[in-house]
């Protein structure tokens, strides 16, 4: 395995958390601005409908693959520019 991508895995497990935590706070703001409410619905919750829960967890996935990709993409940028080197 390259030294690179042994450097990088740190920097990637801390990002990976920063990016989940971004994640969450882009869906719930999303998710008031949609839903017209405080917090998505649960799966579990009667009160909701199938509709609700489903475009609920179809947009938090949406989100969270957006936002994972992105601040992946970037942090092996940063990673070339102050390496020289792809960490992937």
């Amino acid at each position: 395995m390259k030294t690179s991508k042994i450097a990088y895995r740190p920097v990637g497990l801390a990002l990976g958390v920063a990016g989940g935590l971004l994640a969450g706070a882009v869906f719930k703001e999303a998710w008031k601005r949609i839903g017209h409410e405080e917090s998505a619905p649960d799966a579990t919750d009667e009160d909701r409908t199938w509709r609700e829960i489903l475009i609920a967890a179809a947009l938090q996935g949406a989100i969270f693959a957006v936002v994972r990709a992105a601040v992946d993409r970037a942090g092996a940028t940063a990673t070339r520019r102050l390496t020289g080197t792809w960490p992937g």
